[in-house]
């Protein structure tokens, strides 16, 4: 009860709600690197479980949005491949806690989500100039 009392949390929710299909897609990418970065920090501070934890929430959105890519499209297998590749790097770091590892798995979610946040942009008409 306490939690749905919580303002931050309750934002997060209506957020989550009122988003789009490429809002959710940005926030699931913002949030495996908010994971990421947190297994890395945490690895790095020797806690092994915390890290452990926070590098599988990466991988289980990484999961999920491979599972729900629509195959009708050619892209989507190129995705597909490259999701299955960030998990299994993923899962490497996470069983050596190698920062070298995440730091790749990192990055290529970060180039995923800057190229979506990209595309977002281009699909919304620019209010601001007018157009």
């Amino acid at each position: 009860m306490a939690d749905s009392a919580n303002p931050c949390q309750q934002y997060q929710q209506n957020a989550v709600k009122s988003a789009g299909r490429g809002e959710l897609t940005l926030m699931l990418y913002n949030g495996a690197i908010k994971f990421i970065k947190l297994g890395m920090k945490l690895a790095g501070e020797e806690n092994i479980q915390g890290a452990h934890n926070a590098i599988v929430r990466a991988q289980e959105i990484i999961t999920h949005l491979n599972d729900t890519l629509n195959m009708d499209y050619e892209l989507s297998a190129g995705l597909a491949s490259l999701y299955d590749y960030i998990n299994r790097r993923l899962v490497e770091g996470n069983m050596k806690k190698d920062q070298d590892i995440l730091g790749e798995a990192l990055g290529l979610v970060e180039d995923l989500r800057n190229t979506w946040a990209g595309a977002l942009k281009l699909s919304k008409p620019n209010m601001a100039s007018g157009q």
